[in-house]
């Protein structure tokens, strides 16, 4: 349909094909597999369950890997759910955090590691016999080991250290390696990489018998340690070179050797367990990655002997992608891929025969031209510097409107994260209701290299609050959205930005939408988890040197200057934030009257799953804004 044939309706009272049922029941995916055979096996997230899914060989139907336990582990924020090899899946089950085995084919899971504390990333060893994996007891991280069909005790392996991620197995199964760091360093701060040779005991499980330190320290990140299928190298991720750069460490020559050297990043952030940007082709001469550019992801590989680069052309609808996995059966990749306009999907290529979607988040009925492509774009912070962000103009096939549109400005989470030009939901539901969305890449955002990223030490609070005000302003200037109808948005560091812009710039948005945001500072270090414990360390100072700081950037010690609505949503079980948090802040516009509402989920913790809350949340979202900021 053309512009002279859709019908005019005011922005923000369009009719949209994206309902919030819609959104709710969408399938998440979280990591993709490959076994021996050729088998390809994913996880799905299914409201409040998680589930392994197999594609068999033989082309048959998809099938569950069982009906009855949901997988998930919960070391930190999770990932590292399960692997496969051998013919088996193990994987962590959700309500007891231990690691369970399952064929397959045919047979019922059984459990393999005790109940008590929680486990995560068990790493297969080359000829199935061991099971490497994370896990936390009582406040203490290590790396434990245990044979593959749990006849035996685990025991730890390593351990010592605060925190331990990506463990990984030599192909001889007389190596490992994997990365730890220590407080108050977060893993984009600084890691090491490690290396260890083993012994087996007695009564048969291994030990380490010697380590070393290959790489990284305490103001470098390492990500993601790989051995090479041949056995003659360690591939990482290191960013000492200012961007996340492919590297590999030769073992016969003992010398690093670096690969990429694009501005770009060729890592993340490890906010959860088991993240993987690169693998390693079997025959051990390529690596193929994944590179961001600008919020934008391509596919790529390397020569490992000569370091030569090249795009591997895979379509350019698929502008995100995620946890790629090479077949030892050949140069077959599997992807969790999406694109603005095409909703996330598990893909496989092959030279010889091209992309193959194995499963599709959405049931697709809307076609690509239904949905707002992104637009990456840059504009001057506060204090003229760049900061870079995603748009998305109002779109629907059939209405549009003569005026200018709200604005909707989303604060991702983290405060060390990033939005990617992928398929946003979110994004969508906004824009085809006829409300303009950025998303703010601020300073201290992933994806623009370690500079950018660590301009937010000791800025919270600063740096992301101005960068989400210039960025509305920037459009604003270039006639793009109405400057009486902005929204800020975020949830958790995202929601602390809300709470502060609506203090540091009253009047400016005409409303907030704050979900599970941090509201004191000082309480959010004393009740949150491990992982961030001393994250605030570094965004905000050492407690008690930095109290004024702190004090000065928590939010409800200013939230009298609060005035404009704000809508305000918290699981009741979270643990990152603590519902606390959220009471306090309520309390204040209690008693000044501000306009506000507050939603209270049972069973939700940092984040929602469950189909009902997260039906509930956008259909609240649209009533909100269409009574304070479209009708006035």
């Amino acid at each position: 349909m053309n512009d002279s044939t859709k019908i005019h309706r005011q922005y923000g009272l369009w009719d949209s094909p994206i309902s919030p049922v819609s959104i709710a029941q969408s399938t998440n995916f979280s990591d993709v597999f490959w076994d021996q055979d050729g088998a390809t096996i994913w996880r799905e997230q299914r409201s409040d369950r998680g589930c392994i899914v197999i594609q068999s060989t033989d082309g048959q139907a998809v099938r569950d890997l069982n009906s009855e336990l949901s997988v998930r582990a919960k070391v930190g924020y999770g990932g590292g759910d399960f692997c496969v090899g051998q013919g088996y899946v193990y994987f962590v089950e959700a309500e007891s955090g231990r690691i369970f085995r399952q064929p397959l084919t045919h047979g019922t899971a059984q459990p393999i590691t005790p109940a008590f504390g929680q486990f995560s990333s068990p790493t297969l060893s080359p000829n199935g016999q061991w099971l490497l994996f994370i896990h936390t007891y009582e406040g203490e991280d290590c790396i434990g080991v245990t044979d593959s069909q749990g006849d035996r005790w685990p025991h730890i392996l390593i351990a010592g250290d605060d925190f331990y991620m990506q463990p990984s197995w030599h192909p001889s199964g007389e190596s490992v390696s994997w990365i730890s760091w220590r407080h108050p360093n977060m893993p984009w701060d600084g890691t090491f990489l490690h290396f260890g040779k083993l012994r087996i005991k007695n009564d048969g499980l291994p030990i380490l018998d010697s380590e070393n330190v290959l790489a990284g320290g305490e103001n470098t990140s390492i990500f993601q340690p790989e051995f090479s299928p041949d056995g003659a190298y360690l591939a990482y991720v290191s960013d000492t070179s200012g961007w996340w750069q492919i590297y590999v460490y030769d073992f016969k020559s003992k010398i690093h050797r670096q690969l990429t050297d694009e501005s770009a990043e060729h890592g993340l952030p490890a906010w959860v367990q088991g993240l993987r940007t690169y693998s390693i082709s079997p025959d051990s001469k390529h690596i193929f990655f994944i590179r961001n550019q600008m919020g934008v992801n391509s596919l790529w590989k390397v020569s490992v002997e000569s370091g030569d680069s090249e795009p591997i052309p895979l379509p350019n609808i698929y502008t995100e992608l995620r946890q790629i996995a090479i077949s030892r059966q050949g140069e077959q990749i599997a992807l969790l891929a999406s694109g603005t306009r095409i909703p996330q999907r598990v893909i496989t290529y092959s030279p010889k025969n091209g992309v193959r979607v194995l499963a599709r988040s959405r049931d697709e009925a809307l076609a690509p031209s239904s949905y707002s492509g992104s637009q990456t774009i840059t504009w001057p912070g506060m204090d003229g510097q760049e900061v870079h962000g995603l748009f998305y103009e109002p779109h629907n096939s059939t209405l549009q409107s003569r005026s200018k549109p709200p604005l909707i400005v989303n604060i991702h989470g983290g405060p060390t994260g990033h939005r990617i030009a992928g398929f946003n939901i979110q994004a969508q539901f906004f824009t085809s209701r006829g409300y303009a969305y950025l998303e703010v890449n601020y300073r201290g955002s992933t994806g623009y290299g370690r500079s950018y990223r660590d301009a937010l030490k000791g800025k919270w609070g600063i740096f992301d609050v101005q960068d989400a005000v210039s960025g509305a302003k920037y459009l604003v200037k270039s006639s793009k959205v109405d400057n009486k109808r902005m929204v800020i948005m975020g949830g958790s560091a995202g929601g602390f930005t809300v709470l502060k812009a609506l203090e540091d710039f009253p009047g400016f948005f005409k409303a907030g939408i704050c979900l599970y945001g941090v509201a004191n500072q000082f309480t959010l270090v004393a009740d949150t988890h491990k992982f961030e414990s001393h994250y605030s360390d570094t965004l905000l100072g050492v407690l008690p040197e930095a109290s004024d700081v702190y004090y000065e950037r928590s939010p409800i010690f200013h939230a009298d200057k609060i005035q404009d609505p704000v809508a305000i949503f918290q699981g009741e079980d979270d643990k990152v934030v603590p519902r606390s948090q959220s009471d306090e802040i309520v309390s204040s516009l209690q008693k000044r009257g501000v306009p506000h509402e507050y939603h209270l989920y049972s069973g939700e913790g940092h984040g929602f799953r469950k189909t009902e809350t997260i039906a509930h949340f956008y259909q609240t979202v649209e009533k909100f804004l269409k009574q304070y900021v479209i009708y006035t």
